[in-house]
């Protein structure tokens, strides 16, 4: 099974635009939500549990989500082929730094996504 790969991390000034790609090929046919999370630099030794939901695409229900922090600056979406996962994210802001993760789940519940897939993450640094 292939692994989920981040790319398109690094350094933008505050105000700037990036966009993050994720290979999800492997994922697609059993997985119900694919999406982004971070992970803030002071929460990196929490692992997992440290990270928050950024943005998704699920099957069930058909949507995208955002976090409220994100909404109107960040989009995610897929490409034509489905087999690569994009987080196209503008107008960044410092408190946006850290370290993006693709996941993939095959199961939700209330909101918790179960026995996830994680890639190794791509850094964003967002200075002021």
């Amino acid at each position: 099974q292939m692994p989920l790969v981040e790319s398109g991390g690094g350094s933008v000034q505050a105000g700037g635009s990036r966009t993050l790609s994720c290979t999800v090929s492997g994922y697609v046919p059993r997985s119900i939500c694919l999406g982004w999370f971070r992970q803030p630099p002071e929460k990196e030794h929490e692992g997992i549990p440290g990270r928050e939901g950024v943005a998704a695409i699920c099957t069930v229900g058909n949507g995208t989500y955002y976090a409220d922090s994100v909404k109107g600056r960040f989009t995610i979406y897929q490409d034509t082929t489905k087999e690569t996962l994009y987080l196209q994210m503008n107008s960044l802001k410092p408190e946006d730094t850290g370290m993006y993760y693709c996941a993939a789940t095959a199961q939700v519940v209330r909101g918790n996504w179960i026995d996830s897939a994680w890639g190794q993450g791509t850094r964003v640094t967002v200075s002021s």
